[in-house]
């Protein structure tokens, strides 16, 4: 079963902002709930073959992976995927301007489980669409604050 989650939400803040804060590996712990630390395997910046390896807490488990970078569209998309672990990921952020001022960013993640990944997909599934709606808003609160 092939899992595809997109959640989106509209921040008040203007593009430039969302999409510079969101895209920055070193906040990630800042908004995301489960990640807990990051670790640029690559020299910064942010760039196409980029690697950054994550540590996150998730249904009472420690995930270790690497992402890479596949593709940075400044102020419009960014694309990670990983093929470690039992279930690889592929994960988009997508920002739009949503009014004067505002932005709607769109994250999207997506990924093929494999062996005990695929028996507990339906579970993992609705427990990243409801961890993503919770980034989303942190992310909101986060950037709204300041």
């Amino acid at each position: 079963m092939a899992v595809d989650i997109l959640t989106e939400i509209v921040i008040d803040r203007p593009l430039a902002a969302v999409a510079a804060f969101a895209r920055e590996p070193e906040n990630a712990p800042t908004w995301y709930v489960n990640i807990k630390s990051v670790e640029w395997k690559t020299p910064p910046p942010l760039a196409i073959g980029s690697r950054v390896a994550f540590v996150a807490q998730f249904l009472g488990r420690r995930l270790a992976y690497t992402y890479e970078l596949v593709e940075l569209v400044a102020e419009s998309r960014l694309v990670m995927r990983t093929s470690e672990g039992p279930f690889p990921m592929e994960t988009t952020y997508t920002w739009e301007r949503a009014t004067e001022g505002s932005t709607r960013m769109m994250l999207r993640n997506r990924g093929e489980p494999s062996g005990f990944g695929k028996i507990v997909a339906p579970i993992m599934a609705s427990a990243m669409r409801r961890a993503n709606r919770k980034d989303l808003a942190r992310l909101k609160s986060i950037l709204e604050s300041t």
